[in-house]
């Protein structure tokens, strides 16, 4: 049952997205930049000890963690983190930290393919 959650909550967040841009008319960067900071702001309400985006994570899975969402609930994670390390300065580089694998994984295969790739036009 844990598969099925994680797809209808993973599908459900695609569909809030592709709502965004055929019914408000949206361009797709407005729309990752609205999912990134909806997935942040879930990730900076806590509920306890936990914040409202681990709770979702915790019952959609990978359907919460694989969406752009779960991109800001990451810069959240770090910058909070290190602000308790560092104090203040940790929120700069703790953003870092955490999604520093994922952002040098897009640029390097960005440019592999372009390599590759032929532009059109």
């Amino acid at each position: 049952m844990h598969f099925v959650w994680s797809f209808i909550i993973g599908g459900a967040i695609c569909v809030i997205g592709q709502l965004m841009m055929d019914v408000m008319k949206l361009t797709p960067a407005h729309t990752m930049s609205t999912l990134v900071v909806l997935g942040a702001l879930f990730g900076g309400i806590f509920i306890g000890d936990k914040s409202l985006y681990d709770r979702f994570v915790e019952f959609a899975g990978a359907g919460a963690t694989v969406p752009i969402t779960s991109f800001g609930n990451s810069l959240v994670h770090g910058a909070l983190d290190e602000l308790h390390k560092d104090g203040p300065v940790g929120i700069l580089t703790g953003i870092f930290k955490i999604t520093s694998a994922g952002v040098s994984a897009a640029v390097i295969f960005s440019f592999l393919a372009a390599l590759v790739a032929r532009p059109r036009g």
